[in-house]
This record gives structure tokens, sequence and C-alpha cells, in this order.
């Protein structure tokens, strides 16, 4: 066995910790016939480089998607804008019995902070 071999794990694990969260997001690109399509959704779950939603509109891997997750209003010290940028749609997962599926997104475009901000101090 070479060295290359003994360094490339089989399986690759993930860099970064999700976070199972429900918060709104607005997804818009193309689907599978190449429609334009704007939708309102949830999250699933959420990291700096990815998210993780679910859609009623079939999607292929590779397809660019424009991404908003609008601020939760809460009490905070300093004003927070709205997160927005772009995705690579990794992962499709089949689809449900409501008939949506789970869409699984790298970010492209700048990632997400604004849940990690107590991780920046270690």
């Amino acid at each position: 066995m070479t060295q290359t071999q003994l360094a490339s794990p089989v399986s690759k694990q993930r860099s970064e910790r999700r976070i199972s969260v429900h918060l709104p997001i607005t997804v818009r690109g193309r689907d599978r016939r190449g429609f334009r399509f704007e939708e309102t959704t949830s999250c699933e779950n959420l990291c700096r480089s990815g998210a993780a939603f679910r859609s009623r509109f079939d999607v292929l891997p590779g397809t660019d998607l424009e991404i908003h997750i609008p601020v939760v209003q809460r009490v905070s010290r300093r004003a927070e804008t709205d997160f927005s940028t772009c995705g690579r749609v990794v992962h499709v997962s089949d689809e449900s019995e409501g008939g949506d599926r789970l869409v699984g997104v790298h970010f492209t475009g700048p990632r997400f902070h604004r849940l990690f901000h107590s991780e920046a101090g270690l």
C-alpha cells in the first residue's frame, strides 16, 4: 500500500458540525426540466458551508441555486442582515410520500456565520 492510499480516507467525514435548525429559506433556480422556480420552505439543517431543505421541485445534483435566509427578529445589540448566497446541489433524496425531496446544497458564495458566534472565541 502506498503513502497516498494510507493518507486518503475511504469515506469522507464532515469537516463542519451540522446544526438541526428550522429556519425559513427562499430558494430560486431551475428544475430538472429547465423551468425557473422560486420556493419558500424551511431548512432541515445548516452548517457554515451548506444547508439541507425540503423542496417540492425536482432539481438535479450540480444545479446552481440562489439562497436567501431572512434574519429571525430577536433582541440583539447589533443589527443583523439577511443572509444571501449561492449554492450547488450536492444531494437530492428520493421523493417522499408528501411529494417533497430533501435537497443538500454546498454554498458557493458567502458562508453562513450567524449561528456560530460562540465558536469564534475558541
